[in-house]
């Protein structure tokens, strides 16, 4: 099911006003309404995968786009790292709680309203992170249209980093009216067609509790739901941390990097 763009605005923007000033606001870009030990076991999982994928440079000499910005989280890291950014977001309360926590780092910042598929900021990057948003992008022809405007953003040498559920094959009992899960093979594919090359990929969470488990966790009692919720996430952070090397192409999630194709 296709959700119109003013829906998933409607969606991110109300998803902000509940959560993004609570606490580190990871309710509001990680899992909706989930325990925050399990956002907290995503943010972590996510930093040790993408981090090393995102360069340190001298002060102000790259300029990075962070798509689907939320709160912040990596325009901010991008900033500490030397960048110059610009946040993109849907949600203008997202944008405020981002411009809020930049803090320090908001002279290396700035933040602009807009939309994935559609947006055109007039200027390329030498870095393009985008974590966790096409995979809320529903109708596959729009999630390639937003492709295309990530390739158009990004400079000649520049890289894009994506963070993204990429499994090894088809699996759609975790989809919902706001997320669709890709297999790695509709990425590499779609941005093959962009005119882009994989040049790195990295597994993110190998180990398949939460995909069992969470068609089924709001069903669960509800006294019970946190309970086995905190076994499958202490059984995977260990393991996922120890696997997500040898196990990469299993990962639900995965770090898919790539530049622009080698002209023929």
């Amino acid at each position: 099911m296709n959700v119109p763009a003013v829906s998933a605005r409607a969606y991110w923007e109300g998803r902000a006003r509940r959560y993004a000033a609570r606490g580190r606001g990871l309710a509001a870009v990680c899992s909706y309404g989930m325990p925050a030990f399990y956002n907290y076991s995503i943010e972590w999982a996510q930093r040790r995968a993408l981090l090393p994928w995102l360069p340190r440079v001298a002060a102000g000499s790259s300029a990075a786009l962070d798509v689907g910005c939320g709160v912040g989280r990596w325009s901010a890291e991008l900033a500490r790292l030397g960048h110059e950014v610009v946040g993109l977001d849907l949600s203008p309360s997202m944008l405020e709680q981002a411009r809020l926590r930049a803090g320090v780092l908001r002279a290396r910042c700035s933040f602009e309203l807009g939309d994935v598929t559609t947006f055109d900021l007039g200027r390329k990057f030498q870095l393009i992170v985008c974590v966790t948003v096409l995979q809320h992008v529903l109708n596959p022809h729009e999630a390639r249209t937003a492709i295309d405007r990530l390739k158009d953003h990004l400079a000649p040498d520049g890289t894009l980093v994506l963070l993204e559920a990429a499994p090894a094959r088809s699996i759609t009992r975790c989809d919902s009216a706001v997320f669709r899960a890709r297999t790695f093979e509709w990425y590499a594919e779609a941005l093959q067609a962009a005119g882009l090359s994989v040049t790195g990929r990295a597994g993110v969470d190998p180990m398949p509790f939460k995909t069992w488990l969470l068609p089924h966790y709001r069903r669960l009692p509800a006294l019970l739901a946190p309970l086995v919720l905190a076994v499958a996430t202490a059984l995977a952070v260990p393991l996922d941390w120890a696997l997500r090397g040898w196990l990469r192409d299993q990962s639900w999630h995965k770090v898919i990097v790539a530049k622009h194709a080698p002209a023929h």
